[in-house]
C-alpha cells in the first residue's frame, strides 16, 4: 500500500470536494457571506422528511419557527426527537408556543421569557373528560 491513509482511510474519509461551506468548532456553517444568522424562518412541514431542512436553517444560525399542525402526530413526535438531538448539538433552545408550533433557536440566538399553557380552562372542565369508556 504506500504512505497515506491506507485502504481504509481513503474509504472512511469524508468527500469533501466541492464543498464550500466552513464548520466552525460549534458546529455551525459558515456562510461565505458572512452571514450571521438573523434570520427568522417560519416552516409549516408535511412530512418528516422536511426536518432535515429545518436543522439545516439551525445550522446556519437562523431561529425556525415549526408548525406541526400539517402532519400526524406521529410524524410531529418524530420531528422534535430529530430537532431536539439537533438542537442539543448545537447547544441552541426549543421552546412550545403554542398547540403544535415550537421556536427553534441556534446558540447566539437569546430567547426571553417563556409562554405558559392555560391550564385555567382545564380545570374549569368537568372531571368525567379524564374518565376512558
Amino acid at each position: 500500500m504506500g504512505k497515506g491513509k491506507g485502504f481504509l482511510g481513503k474509504i472512511f474519509e469524508p468527500d469533501t470536494e466541492g464543498i464550500e461551506e466552513d464548520i466552525d468548532e460549534q458546529g455551525y456553517v459558515e456562510s461565505e457571506d458572512g452571514d450571521t444568522g438573523n434570520k427568522m424562518i417560519l416552516l409549516e412541514p408535511r412530512a418528516y422528511s422536511e426536518s432535515q431542512q429545518i436543522a439545516d436553517h439551525l445550522k446556519h444560525r437562523n431561529s425556525v419557527v415549526v408548525n406541526l399542525k400539517r402532519v400526524t402526530s406521529d410524524q410531529a413526535k418524530r420531528i422534535i426527537d430529530f430537532l431536539s438531538g439537533c438542537i442539543y448539538a448545537i447547544g441552541g433552545t426549543m421552546q412550545k408556543v403554542g398547540v403544535g408550533i415550537y421556536l427553534c433557536a441556534p446558540k447566539n440566538v437569546n430567547v426571553q421569557g417563556k409562554i405558559s399553557e392555560d391550564n385555567k380552562d382545564k380545570e374549569k372542565e368537568p372531571a368525567e373528560e379524564e374518565i376512558e369508556w
